[in-house]
């Protein structure tokens, strides 16, 4: 199944270089590009991509403020945030925002790649000194509404970073179904990204990492 990216950053050759080698890669394919995040945003509500690579610092719309929009219009969407900046400040409001992912630019083609793969997978992948640093910064409600036996699984299994695919075959159930449960427990948790969610079960304990 083809993987569909949009490409956002202020700097033309930045975005050229990408998606010089980005499709090398018979499985991803570049649907389009933005220059800032307000027509990033519009871009996404017109092609609908898979994953949205996203520069943060842009003129016109920032990308966390893009990244925000984007994951609360397009919940489908997930957005990486792409930048050569390496601050806790950052991270963790790209992270709020809703990003599944946060690369610097100097990341290595295959590695991006590998990413783009997980996020569309709906992966969540986070090194143990990132989610140290981002756990505490979970904006979970303090009486979340309760979730049911099947989505505390499926938080689980999230957390431990599997693929939706992965969740539905150790569950038994569709991967429709696994979309429809994340979807749910991202409503009662009142966070728009799976990685948030993710954060949240290591923080109340439901699993470690």
């Amino acid at each position: 199944m083809t993987i569909r990216i949009l490409l956002v950053d202020d700097h033309a050759v930045v975005r050229q270089g990408l998606k010089m080698f980005l499709e090398l890669d018979a499985d991803l394919e570049i649907i389009g590009e933005a220059e800032n995040g307000e027509q990033a945003v519009r871009l996404v509500g017109d092609l609908r991509p898979d994953v949205v690579l996203m520069d943060l610092l842009m003129p016109v719309m920032d990308g966390i403020k893009a990244t925000a929009v984007i994951r609360r219009d397009y919940p489908d969407t997930e957005v990486i945030a792409l930048t050569s900046v390496l601050e806790d400040a950052s991270i963790m409001a790209a992270m709020r925002a809703g990003a599944i992912g946060y690369l610097l630019k100097d990341t290595q083609s295959d590695e991006l790649c590998r990413s783009i793969r997980a996020a569309a997978a709906g992966q969540v992948q986070l090194s143990p000194q990132v989610a140290a640093r981002l756990i505490q910064e979970v904006q979970a409600p303090l009486s979340p509404e309760k979730l049911t036996e099947r989505e505390t699984e499926v938080l689980c299994l999230l957390a431990l970073g599997r693929a939706n695919k992965e969740i539905a075959l150790e569950l038994t159930i569709g991967e429709k179904t696994v979309k429809t449960h994340v979807s749910n427990i991202l409503a009662k948790l009142g966070v728009p990204s799976r990685t948030q969610a993710a954060l949240y079960a290591v923080r109340i304990g439901l699993v470690s990492i």
